[in-house]
């Protein structure tokens, strides 16, 4: 652990400040260089896709530990502020790497490792470009968390959603092209909506930076300040379909449950930036110091957020199929969040924030794993029971020497033999992932939920009727997701398989063995995790740092001034 951490302090050392744009930068060439490569370069455009992601994955570490630990020359609370243009603030494009946005680089980076390295083993090669739209897709999540304005929100938002198109028909299909049409439909709308707000947001305060339009609505006049908040609305309702928000989150499981298992595992992150840009959005231009703007909406985002979570109980314990299980997952890790940020607790949000990795690495981990199961279950269909691999058919001589009770209805023994270890990493996998899922102890997902719970239970004020709702709905939805799970757990690993045993690449294994270890790692360091959660909701409560830090960002002066102005002086020296 000490060489890493010396690891990144040598990239901090060589790289800050222009780090901040290594996370855009490295998976837009990484794409570039291989669509000059051609399509049957399948092998390189594998291996750069898995460098790019640990590159990533490394930069995002960089810049979190930089915002974090005092001897990097940033420290706690530090916010890097990048001029791409050279402009100020708020003409130019501005990158902005604080705690919020390093934390959601850094598992976007996770996941995109492990997705990566999960699809080289069999799913880059259902179809064309699979590398070049994934390292593309990348590209806009990072810049959407990196970004501090709403125009570059919504240019990488559209670089973002054209990839993740051609991902969810990667592999073609008739219920591929049907949700993906329905996926297309609902996010060109959700765009357009996106480009309204904006427009109207910019012709009433004239800047579309998000520090500077903090400041800007607490100075509105009153007229001007009913548009800003329709305005608002717009631009959140456009989050709210992106974040897969009820009643405009019908596409979601269809489209999720339809991807192929590596994108799927990426498209987790997809609702996690809807629910991060609500959350930068509403405490950066709604702050308590935006006088009657102060709070805009809460009421709605906490009704949207419980009815989220409700529609989302419901529907895990109604389906059977894995995939949608991991859709509906989805669902109610979104609608935890988003009734969580509503409730507008600073204490709350670093629970929900905790919850957010842990939830996020738990979902992706079991998209992968479903594809796995899947894969090893419906394999077996066609094989007759007494051609099981790896178990030898009884001889009637055999079956003198076995008692009656260690027999199953096809004269095979029900206990003394072995788990095999394909059944065994899949079993355990799956339970794993459950614990997770539903908040049950003692992993990540619990201790998430708990610090929500608890510091729900002791703010220290009166919790409302909204913030009872919440409560019973979180327990009672983690109670209906452990039923629906168990159900499909006992369906699939309790039954005797017919069929082959699962044979389980290695590059299959290890990114999901990678991401639950994630989350055991969250469990093991929840403490260090939730202090960085609990700065994190402190900055978001009072966003003065993060508007002074971007308004007050000065450019790079330019060295050949500089330089003439030396030579100058040296050549009137030489004269005298």
């Amino acid at each position: 652990m000490k060489e890493v951490f010396h690891l990144l302090d040598q990239l901090l050392e060589f790289s800050m400040p222009h780090l901040v744009a290594v996370p855009i930068l490295v998976p837009m060439l990484t794409a570039a260089l291989m669509l000059l490569l051609g399509e049957n370069r399948r092998r390189a455009k594998s291996a750069l896709s898995v460098v790019s992601g640990l590159i990533g994955l490394l930069a995002a570490l960089a810049l979190l530990r930089w915002v974090n630990a005092p001897d990097t020359g940033g420290g706690p609370g530090s916010i890097g502020v990048y001029l791409p243009g050279n402009w100020r603030a708020p003409f130019g494009i501005v990158l902005v790497a604080d705690r919020l946005s390093t934390m959601m680089v850094a598992l976007t980076g996770v996941i995109a490792f492990a997705a990566s390295i999960y699809s080289t083993s069999r799913w880059d090669r259902a179809g064309v470009h699979f590398h070049p739209l994934l390292q593309l897709q990348l590209m806009g999540l990072n810049g959407a968390f990196l970004t501090g304005d709403l125009f570059n929100l919504f240019v990488f938002f559209e670089v973002m959603l054209a990839a993740s198109y051609g991902l969810l028909l990667h592999g073609s299909g008739r219920l591929r092209v049907q949700a993906g049409l329905h996926y297309i439909a609902i996010n060109l709308a959700a765009s357009s909506l996106f480009l309204i707000g904006a427009a109207i947001l910019y012709g009433v305060t004239g800047t579309l930076n998000m520090a500077d339009l903090g400041l800007r609505i607490a100075e509105l006049s009153p007229g001007d300040r009913g548009l800003v908040h329709a305005a608002t609305a717009i631009l959140f309702t456009a989050f709210f379909a992106k974040a897969g928000a009820w009643p405009l989150n019908f596409w979601l499981v269809p489209a999720y449950s339809a991807a192929v298992s590596p994108v799927g595992a990426v498209f987790a992150l997809l609702t996690k930036l809807g629910v991060y840009t609500v959350l930068r959005l509403w405490t950066v231009l709604f702050a308590p110091d935006t006088g009657a703007s102060a709070a805009f909406g809460q009421p709605v985002l906490v009704g949207a957020g419980i009815a989220t979570l409700f529609v989302a109980a419901l529907g895990i314990l109604g389906t059977q199929r894995l995939s949608n299980l991991a859709g509906f997952s989805v669902l109610m890790s979104a609608g935890t969040l988003l009734a969580a940020v509503g409730l507008g607790q600073p204490a709350v949000w670093a629970g929900a924030l905790f919850y957010l990795l842990s939830s996020t690495l738990a979902v992706s981990a079991f998209f992968l794993l479903t594809d796995m199961i899947e894969r090893w279950r419906n394999a077996g269909m066609s094989v007759a029971p007494h051609e099981v691999a790896g178990t030898a058919p009884f001889l009637a001589e055999d079956l003198s020497a076995l008692s009656d009770v260690n027999l199953d209805d096809d004269a095979q023994a029900l206990y003394g033999r072995a788990i095999p270890a394909g059944v065994a990493f899949l079993g355990l996998s799956f339970m794993i992932c459950t614990l997770l899922l539903t908040g049950l102890p003692p992993l990540s997902g619990f201790v998430g939920k708990f610090a929500m719970l608890s510091s729900l239970m002791n703010g220290g004020g009166a919790i409302g009727t909204a913030g009872w709702t919440f409560l019973v709905l979180l327990i009672a939805s983690g109670f209906l997701a452990l039923i629906a799970l168990s159900r499909t757990g006992i369906r699939h690993f309790w039954t005797q398989p017919h069929g082959n045993l699962p044979s389980l690449p290695a590059l299959e294994v290890l990114p999901v063995a990678g991401l639950i270890v994630a989350c055991i790692a969250l469990t093991v360091w929840a403490e260090p995790v939730l202090r960085h959660a609990q700065a994190t909701a402190e900055g978001l409560r009072t966003p003065t740092a993060y508007r002074a830090a971007v308004m007050e960002a000065r450019q790079v002066p330019n060295p050949a001034p500089a330089a003439k102005t030396e030579a100058n002086a040296e050549g009137k020296a030489g004269a005298q």
